[in-house]
């Protein structure tokens, strides 16, 4: 019986899902959440886009982390997610678009490093991006270690006194609650969020909706009413059949 999906290494990177056969298939970079890549949601959702045709790649960007630690995301360099960005491009199995797809605070990930990108004019930017339960401003470190469950004395969901990124060596301009200027993006954007969601408030994605129609873009945007952050089953089948079919739609060759 011969695989439908194959794992391929991405030299100096990591792991990469995608059919079988040399391709080049359109590519897709998965940005985990604060869940960390030891979770493997970020390669489950790998996966599920190598199933349809993608070359998928998640991307690791945490820090530190196990099996039983998710890490921190803490003075994350973004300056590594557009290597690798480049590095998926370079990829022999992959074709000449590739995508950027992010969940939670890989939502926040995504936007941010695209629209860094389009602000300094650099190359290579991601052809499409899509992004589940977005921050629509700059968040805090979040530290796995330290976590605790809400209603827990001291519960927080990220580190306002610590920063999340790095751009070009320096955090300083990546404040919390600074605005992610993704309007600034004039590639395909895919927007989705949980109507219910108890972690992050849906009303980001409805102000980066707002911003971004305002700013004269028309972004792909799907709310789904009374889901959480995490939706059920039903709902999640909908949501990757409408993500499959937008970077279907932006990446074929």
């Amino acid at each position: 019986m011969s695989l439908r999906i194959l794992r391929r290494l991405l030299p100096d990177w990591g792991t990469t899902y995608g059919p079988p056969g040399d391709g080049p298939f359109p590519a897709v970079m998965v940005l985990h959440g604060s869940e960390g890549p030891w979770a493997g949601w970020s390669h489950r959702n790998a996966a599920l886009l190598a199933a349809h045709g993608f070359l998928a790649f998640p991307l690791s960007y945490s820090k530190g982390g196990n099996p039983w630690n998710a890490g921190s995301i803490s003075e994350v360099p973004l300056d590594r997610t557009v290597q690798a960005l480049a590095a998926l491009r370079s990829f022999a199995f992959a074709g000449p678009r590739v995508g950027l797809y992010g969940l939670s605070r890989g939502g926040e990930h995504a936007l941010l490093v695209t629209s860094l990108m389009a602000r300094d004019g650099l190359e290579g930017p991601p052809d499409a991006v899509a992004a589940h339960s977005p921050a629509d401003v700059v968040c805090g470190a979040f530290h796995a270690a330290t976590w605790r469950d809400r209603g827990d004395p001291g519960w927080r969901v990220w580190d306002p006194a610590d920063r999340a990124w790095t751009w070009r060596g320096s955090s300083e301009a990546l404040r919390p609650t600074t605005a992610i200027e993704i309007e600034r993006y004039n590639g395909p954007l895919f927007l989705s969020h949980g109507s219910e969601d108890k972690t992050w408030s849906c009303e980001m994605t409805r102000r980066l909706e707002k911003r971004l129609r305002a700013a004269g873009r028309s972004p792909e945007v799907h709310y789904y009413e009374g889901q959480d952050h995490v939706p059920d089953s039903p709902t999640e089948n909908e949501h990757f059949a409408q993500v499959i079919a937008f970077f279907a739609r932006h990446l074929a060759a």
